[in-house]
């Protein structure tokens, strides 16, 4: 996966939690194949790349590009 194709880029700490994880999967569902999301977060987005497996299963790739502690990065490209 290159993040050189990155088309979109989403502060998560900017968004009230309840709506979070559904506007990341809807910004992720108007990707193209090859396309990038760079999220960026105030802690390890685990619970969401599990919601990926589970609901986008095949359908993404997931790169950390920062691991903490104040920050984390992830690259999640679409198969």
């Amino acid at each position: 996966m290159s993040t050189n194709n990155t088309v979109a880029k989403i502060y998560a700490p900017d968004i009230e939690p309840r709506f979070r994880h559904p506007q990341i999967l809807e910004t992720f569902d108007t990707l193209k194949s090859g396309e990038v999301l760079e999220l960026t977060n105030d802690h390890d987005p685990r619970p969401l790349h599990y919601q990926f497996m589970m609901e986008r299963e095949g359908q993404f790739e997931w790169k950390y590009l920062v691991e903490g502690p104040d920050q984390w990065k992830v690259a999640i490209g679409k198969k």
